[in-house]
């Protein structure tokens, strides 16, 4: 029996550390790259440069959003965190905050998105960041992470809400636009998730989460990776009919997307060779997939600002 008397794991470490902590628990990384997917559609719903108040509104909001999902994921997988060698060094592996602090945490963070939203934004924004969160929370941690093998790709759907989220704090509504781009990220999530599983499968077979990697050959991995890069880029070049962009978005689009298609083919083919982790590289696709997505949007932001 514990000592109630005994010093909390917060107390026992400096400050510097328990802050530390506490950010890594909203994966910065991740709301690095959820906001990349919001500013850009908002210069291209705005067709221009946006209010920077209500950007900065947007920002602080969906930060606060990913951050508060992110801190209830660490919160429940954190039995097998501890295990895999990948996320062993956060926050509740290393006993620097505890279960419930960590759930007070996230709870505030998801309040506090949802309030900045609604009264500096507009309430539908705020709904969708709040059904993003619930999404990626109850339905992909709780529910398909460790049932299924389609769990990244139904569980992905909670990172595409940004797109949404960008345009409707502009705009006020949604659009065939915006869901254009949300089916980008969403055929994206796949090729960039199953790289990185595809480097850590032995830490996702030890906790028994089925990810592809887990249960079908590198090689079947690489081919899946083919197909849904090809969908993802045919997406991509969607975007111009529909939203009548310039020649810009298609030219940078279909360069980007045949960069990533040549890296994908070539990492399928590795894994066809051999199923050493050494000879596949995946993470060379993972860090392509991080660009790839980074520069489209770029080029999404861009096209009203050079051609509008």
């Amino acid at each position: 029996m514990s000592d109630p008397g005994a010093a909390s794991p917060e107390a026992q470490v400096s400050f510097k550390d328990v802050v530390a902590a506490y950010v890594g628990l909203t994966k910065p990384r991740v709301i690095e790259l959820l906001l990349l997917t919001t500013v850009p559609v908002m210069f291209f719903a705005e067709r221009g440069v946006p209010a920077l108040a209500l950007v900065a509104a947007t920002v602080v909001g969906g930060a606060l959003s990913a951050g508060s999902a992110s801190a209830y994921n660490c919160v429940y997988d954190r039995d097998i965190d501890e295990q895999m060698r990948r996320t062993r060094r956060r926050a509740l592996p290393r006993h620097i905050v505890t279960a419930r602090s960590a759930l007070v945490f996230a709870t505030v963070l998801a309040i506090l998105s949802t309030v900045v939203l609604a009264l500096w934004v507009n309430p539908l924004s705020a709904g969708l960041s709040v059904l993003a969160n619930a999404f990626y929370v109850f339905v992909y941690t709780m529910i398909l992470k460790r049932r299924t093998t389609q769990n990244i790709v139904w569980g992905g759907l909670a990172g595409c809400f940004p797109a949404l989220i960008g345009w409707t704090a502009v705009t006020g509504e949604l659009a065939w636009t915006p869901v254009i781009l949300f089916l980008v990220v969403f055929f994206w999530t796949p090729p960039h998730t199953w790289a990185l599983a595809l480097r850590y499968r032995e830490d996702y077979a030890g906790v028994d989460v089925p990810m592809l990697p887990v249960v079908a050959s590198a090689a079947e991995v690489g081919r899946q990776i083919v197909l849904y890069a090809y969908v993802m880029v045919a997406t991509s070049l969607a975007l111009w009919p529909i939203a009548d962009t310039s020649l810009f978005y298609p030219v940078a689009a279909a360069a980007l997307g045949v960069v990533f298609l040549v890296e994908a083919h070539r990492m399928w083919l590795r894994a066809k060779a051999s199923d050493e982790l050494s000879a596949i590289n995946p993470m060379r696709l993972f860090h392509m997939s991080n660009l790839y997505l980074s520069l489209l949007f770029v080029a999404v932001a861009l096209d009203p600002l050079l051609f509008g």
